[in-house]
């Protein structure tokens, strides 16, 4: 009677390792939905910058706002007539003061 118990029990234990820590065990199929998760996230993140991306191009190529926005933050130009205004952070040198534009129609003298 033990030896018919031990053997099925060797049996039982034979046939749940596959089950268990096989190729297509429980802890391989967990790993997969863990990476398949992970990987959903991620392309979630990349379909929203993909919508972002796709509506900043949209707008190049319909509108002029975009292109104005981009013109004044990364190649800092402004409009005809706006007064710019740099806040330096405390503690930083302060540059020499710029000449201002003479109010005249008549050119400036060169300074000697």
């Amino acid at each position: 009677m033990r030896l018919l118990f031990l053997v099925l029990l060797v049996l039982v234990v034979l046939i749940q390792y596959p089950l268990w820590l096989g190729k297509g065990g429980w802890f391989k199929v967990w790993d997969l939905q863990r990476q398949v998760a992970a990987q959903h996230d991620i392309n979630e993140g990349l379909r929203a910058r993909n919508a972002a991306l796709e509506a900043e191009v949209r707008d190049l190529a319909t509108g002029v706002g975009a292109i104005e926005e981009r013109a004044r933050s990364e190649l800092g130009m402004m409009r005809e007539g706006e007064v710019f205004v740099h806040i330096l952070p405390p503690g930083s040198p302060v540059p020499p003061q710029a000449q201002p534009a003479p109010s005249s129609g008549k050119p400036a003298a060169p300074r000697r």
